[in-house]
């Protein structure tokens, strides 16, 4: 493995923030807050209404995001709305709540609860937690989410009567595709199926242009017109959205009446605070990366916003929110320069919810189908499954592990199996049952050398207490990181999060060196890739 940092460029002079961060970078902020906003409009109200809460409440979400979560944010460039990697397990915890007005805010008063509990992680400063689960089993949570989500949207991207998906699992509603093709509406499936299109190929023009125009925003300008011409007005209830004046809607809408089933209430605070927190921080991790200024968020300082926004957002009967990774990447690439443009993109949504309400329940529930299906497409994309393979049979299979059992029970299961696989197959290459969990390394400091020296066996499950040792090196100095000879076996996870820390430590003027890689036979050809010793 080349120790070669791809990222040696100086980094530019950060932007001031706060008011004078206001003041001078109000024109490339507020820009790309508007196109923020114009992406974020369709899509929050398609994931509020694919997790069966009230459509506006998307909407609701996003504005405390925007305007509230701004305030307290560790990242400077992340945008905080709702994402659909939660659609899965908020609409999981509406259905075992009953349903209906009842099991939304139920389901608000759980979030409002995983709120404090992202919190509690935040002041804990467990920002760190996403360095401990196995990436291929993460990679596997979300490639099942897409698969869900695709499962879920068919039937209202078809426009069939919402009573025929009752009682139907993601399996059984891919089963059931040829049954909801023979009773669709043409006419708006046609709809749905041009949205698709633009969601899908849009995105593939490389005109600068064309970059700049969210393909929601195309597929609302070619929606809302064909929907009037097929007067759906006259449809049945399902067809088009139900939205509502937000004015009307927000008051304290959660519910703690969840309390009485607490086996259903405990599971689902533990899967959202979970799984949002896990979504949020690898987004920070990702926009980090992407930022032209090179800032290094505060992990920690991000959590805390979050489970603020969360728990806000949830008394008045909102999703629950992250930092969400297209809306993020979109307002790096659009020129963002401070914290402010996720503030702009929360005023625009407040105001155009207020203002032309009227304009969102001209929306064919078909095309925000689309829209959905073609985040799903991307989560469970076949080149994820191919990068796996690549990597290694092994990460492959945890891969297939995760994504199997999350489709057959849940989310948490699902992470449990590909975990427990992961460590299955670390025992059987070696590693010691004590090495899984305890990290043995330790630093020789000769002035600005620090020697970084680790032993036994360097794994996802140990990496945090390694970690700690890495981060506990002042910036700017000569740092080696040894693999010991002892040392059995290297995981994939850990390849990982060595290349990200020498990256992130470089940027500091700093120089990394691994040393003793090439005592280890790889798993695959892949550069990242899994290693052991041999035998």
């Amino acid at each position: 493995m080349s120790t070669q940092n791809n990222h040696s460029s100086k980094p530019r002079k950060q932007p001031a923030d706060w008011l004078e961060g206001l003041k001078d970078n109000f024109s490339s902020d507020a820009t790309s807050g508007f196109m923020i906003f114009l992406l974020a409009l369709p899509l929050s109200l398609g994931i509020a209404k694919a997790s069966d809460f009230p459509a506006v409440m998307g909407l609701v979400t996003a504005i405390i995001g925007g305007i509230v979560v701004t305030f307290f944010t560790g990242s400077k460039l992340a945008i905080k709305g709702p994402a659909a990697g939660l659609i899965v397990i908020v609409a999981g915890a509406v259905a075992e709540f009953g349903g209906g007005v009842e099991g939304w805010q139920m389901a608000a008063g759980v979030m409002v609860v995983a709120g404090l509990v992202q919190i509690a992680f935040g002041v804990l400063k467990l920002g760190r937690l996403a360095d401990f689960f196995p990436l291929s089993a993460i990679h596997g949570m979300l490639a099942a989410i897409g698969l869900i989500i695709i499962a879920k949207q068919i039937p209202a991207l078809l426009n069939v009567d919402p009573a025929m998906t009752k009682g139907h699992g993601p399996l059984g509603l891919f089963v059931e595709i040829p049954h909801f093709i023979a009773n669709m509406n043409p006419g708006v499936t046609l709809i749905g199926l041009v949205s698709l299109a633009v969601m899908i190929f849009w995105p593939k023009f490389k005109n600068k242009w064309a970059k700049r125009i969210p393909a929601p925003l195309l597929v609302l300008l070619f929606a809302i017109p064909a929907g009037l011409a097929m007067n759906l007005q006259d449809a049945p209830a399902y067809t088009l959205l139900k939205v509502g004046n937000i004015l009307d809607k927000v008051a304290i809408n959660a519910n703690a009446g969840g309390l009485a089933h607490a086996g259903i209430f405990v599971k689902y605070v533990v899967m959202i605070a979970l799984v949002g927190s896990l979504e949020s921080l690898l987004t920070v991790k990702a926009i980090d990366i992407m930022d032209p200024f090179q800032r290094k968020s505060d992990t920690n300082q991000d959590l805390i916003a979050v489970g603020i926004g969360n728990t806000l957002a949830a008394l008045v009967g909102g999703l629950p929110m992250i930092s969400e990774v297209a809306r993020s990447s979109a307002n790096v690439r659009n020129g963002a320069r401070t914290r402010w443009a996720n503030f702009f993109h929360g005023i625009f949504l407040l105001v155009f919810a207020v203002a032309a309400y009227p304009v969102l329940e001209m929306i064919p529930n078909a095309a925000l189908a689309a829209m959905l299906i073609a985040v799903g497409i991307n989560l469970a994309h076949p080149k994820e499954f191919l990068s796996m393979y690549k990597i290694g049979s092994e990460q492959l299979a945890i891969f297939l592990v995760t994504i199997f059992v999350t489709l057959l029970e849940d989310l948490l299961l699902g992470i449990a199996a590909g975990i427990i696989l992961k460590i299955i197959i670390h025992l059987v290459r070696g590693a010691s049952f004590r090495s899984l969990f305890r990290s043995a390394a330790d630093t020789h400091v000769e002035g600005d050398n620090f020697q970084v020296t680790i032993h036994h066996a360097a794994l996802f499950s140990n990496y945090l207490g390694i970690k700690k040792e890495l981060d506990a090196i002042p910036n700017g100095k000569q740092v080696q990181i040894i693999l010991a000879d002892d040392i059995q076996l290297v995981d994939h996870s850990f390849m990982e999060n060595l290349v990200h820390f020498q990256h992130d430590y470089e940027q500091t003027g700093g120089h990394v060196e691994i040393v003793g890689l090439d005592q280890l036979l790889p798993i695959s050809a892949h550069p990242l890739a899994a290693r052991k010793r041999p035998h």
